[in-house]
């Protein structure tokens, strides 16, 4: 089991949404699809450099939500 993970870099760690199949109201819903991209920013890694040395730092931070790419990692 792993225990921590550091995102080193330029990269983030996210974890996808877990999205309720039912509403308040009993209503069953069939097609997440829309929804099923959504996730929250766990950890960010320190960012980048650029081509003089300075750190670019990330745009988002930790506790953000975010929109996952499609097909993306």
């Amino acid at each position: 089991m792993i225990k921590k993970l550091i995102p080193t870099m330029n990269r983030i760690l996210v974890r996808k949404a877990e999205l309720d199949a039912k509403t308040a109201s009993g209503i069953i819903l069939q097609n997440k699809a829309t929804l099923a991209n959504l996730g929250e920013v766990l950890a960010t890694g320190p960012g980048e450099f650029d081509h003089t040395g300075n750190r670019i730092p990330l745009q988002v931070v930790q506790g953000n939500n975010v929109l996952l790419p499609e097909y993306g990692g």
